[in-house]
């Protein structure tokens, strides 16, 4: 859905899988913060075309990455934790860039995991609903449109998807970029010329990140659908 802000005159796109259906909803502007009501389409928009046979087979699903193997114990990301621990993933092919986020956050308190491809990450969050997903754009992938990691999570039900921090790693985009943010479908950009500071960009973006989702989650609280 194509959306355009009043105020600024930004003009931006929202996912249709996130876009509720005969419903009116409000959003804001990832430029100016204006808030902006959208009402629901008259119609359906077209169905898209399905994508190439090859290219559905190079995105691994999870029925896929178990299929031949059933369920595994080795695949579960944590043998064991303990109540209230928060729990990351890191999906980041350099190792270098993987030790700085691995330091960062288990100092920010996380229980990390780093699983090799994409492949395995899916077969973790088969398991395991992470607290924080840290992934490169370019993780186990060429082309940083097609990362397995990003159009997994673009599926999951914004009930689940919400809970769930996203931080990509780009050498497209600037740290803090919220448009860029907003098309990725994710909740912050870390540019590569701060992975130095990876700990305090990452702790800013959460703090942000829990004063925008407050009043949301406590009213969801009161109204016993948390």
């Amino acid at each position: 859905m194509d959306v355009s802000c009043e105020k600024c005159q930004a003009n931006f796109k929202i996912p249709d899988e996130k876009v509720p259906q005969g419903k009116a909803f409000a959003i804001k502007c990832p430029k100016c913060k204006e808030k902006i009501t959208v009402s629901p389409q008259a119609e359906e928009p077209p169905a898209e075309a399905a994508p190439p046979a090859e290219d559905q087979a190079s995105v691994p699903t999870f029925d896929e990455a178990d299929s031949d193997a059933g369920y595994d114990s080795a695949d579960r990301p944590f043998d064991f934790l303990e109540e209230g621990v928060e729990t990351a993933l890191i999906c980041e092919g350099d190792p270098v860039y993987r030790g700085k986020i691995k330091a960062a956050l288990e100092s920010l308190g996380y229980q990390v995991t780093h699983p090799a491809n994409s492949r395995e990450a899916l077969k973790q969050m088969r398991f395991h609903v992470f607290d924080m997903i840290v992934v490169n754009e370019k993780f186990d992938t060429p082309d940083p449109d097609h990362n397995n990691v990003l159009r997994y999570l673009a599926t999951l039900t914004m009930g689940v998807r919400r809970n769930i921090f996203v931080a990509l790693i780009s050498d497209r985009f600037r740290t803090n970029d919220n448009m860029a943010a907003f098309h990725k479908s994710v909740n912050m950009i870390i540019g590569v010329s701060h992975m130095d500071d990876i700990e305090k960009v990452l702790k800013h973006g959460i703090i942000e990140n829990d004063i925008f989702y407050r009043v949301y989650k406590e009213s969801l609280v009161k109204t016993g659908r948390a």
